[in-house]
């Protein structure tokens, strides 16, 4: 016998058992049984799995589960007539509406999805940020939290019971305290990096606002520079009429509200009044005599009215 011959008959599919293949009855009754009332549809295919070993497809008409077919295996046992039930199971076909793939905690959460009482453990090779002070006495990675508290950081659920115990009297932890350095871990340099990228991603000079902006952040008078090696390049606006009020945001940056954008003019003085309104001005009923204008005469008394 060649190698081939051999090679086609040990991967030749497998013959279906006639007495499972007919055994639709059996399996429909199994599928009824584990599924609700009306849930089980048309018998669709019929799988060998192997020698006496068969699984019957049916379909699933419940609409939570569109394209999902119920499979009941059934086998006889060699020489055997009787046919037997195996498993019944609810599996997905080629169309089937299936549940999005789980995704840890760690890469699902986002901005803002923290609330008061929530805990956010940092593993312990977090890239982003690297040992604070060094110290053989301190647990790895150089952290003042207790070796029990570590272990509760790997769990999903993990809760601070305790507060960290006080560093010990001459350890390189109590010298940090004193030194005022009691930061076990401080940001890495891909750690800057990151935050320098996700900052000028919202306040940046590549967004809509800047693109607009009369001025950069740089000559804005409400810009509050950074401290450290981040203060080239971000500040935090104090503008509360501005769009970026409160945030981080890049030299680059800029918006319509910036200090030096525009100059409110001063009031318009008033022009002085024509006419001086606030004192009277007397206007003379006759000439006088010395303007050389003709005396008027007075109007004598009318004789009718007996004046002498």
């Amino acid at each position: 016998m060649s190698a081939a011959t051999t090679r086609s008959r040990t991967a030749r599919t497998p013959v279906p058992d006639r007495l499972c293949a007919e055994a639709v009855d059996l399996a429909r009754a199994a599928a009824e049984e584990a599924a609700a009332p009306g849930v089980v549809g048309e018998h669709v295919d019929v799988v060998p799995e192997g020698d006496r070993v068969v699984t019957h497809y049916f379909e699933c008409r419940d609409p939570a589960y569109r394209g999902w077919r119920w499979a009941v295996t059934v086998a006889r046992a060699s020489r055997a007539k009787n046919v037997t039930l195996d498993e019944t199971v609810l599996l997905p076909g080629g169309d089937a509406l299936l549940a999005p793939e789980w995704v840890p905690w760690s890469e699902r959460l986002r901005p803002g999805d923290m609330g008061p009482g929530d805990l956010l453990p940092t593993e312990a090779d977090d890239l982003r940020l690297e040992p604070g002070y060094s110290g053989d006495d301190e647990p790895p990675p150089n952290s003042p939290v207790s070796g029990e508290l570590a272990d509760l950081v790997e769990s999903e659920d993990a809760e601070l019971t305790t507060r960290p115990e006080p560093p010990r009297r001459g350890s390189i932890a109590a010298v940090a305290d004193e030194l005022g350095m009691r930061r076990a871990r401080v940001l890495s340099r891909y750690g800057l990096h990151v935050a320098a990228d996700r900052w000028d991603e919202g306040f940046g000079a590549k967004t809509p606002m800047a693109q607009a902006a009369p001025a950069t952040c740089v000559s804005c008078a409400f810009l509050v520079p950074l401290a450290g090696s981040l203060k080239q390049a971000f500040g935090v606006c104090a503008n509360e009429f501005g769009p970026a009020d409160g945030h981080v945001v890049s030299l680059s940056y800029g918006c319509g509200g910036h200090s030096e954008a525009a100059v409110m003019p001063k009031p318009p003085k008033p022009a002085p009044h024509a006419l001086d309104t606030m004192q009277v001005d007397e206007y003379p009923l006759r000439p006088a005599r010395d303007s050389g204008s003709v005396p008027v005469e007075p109007d004598e008394p009318s004789e009718d009215l007996g004046h002498s």
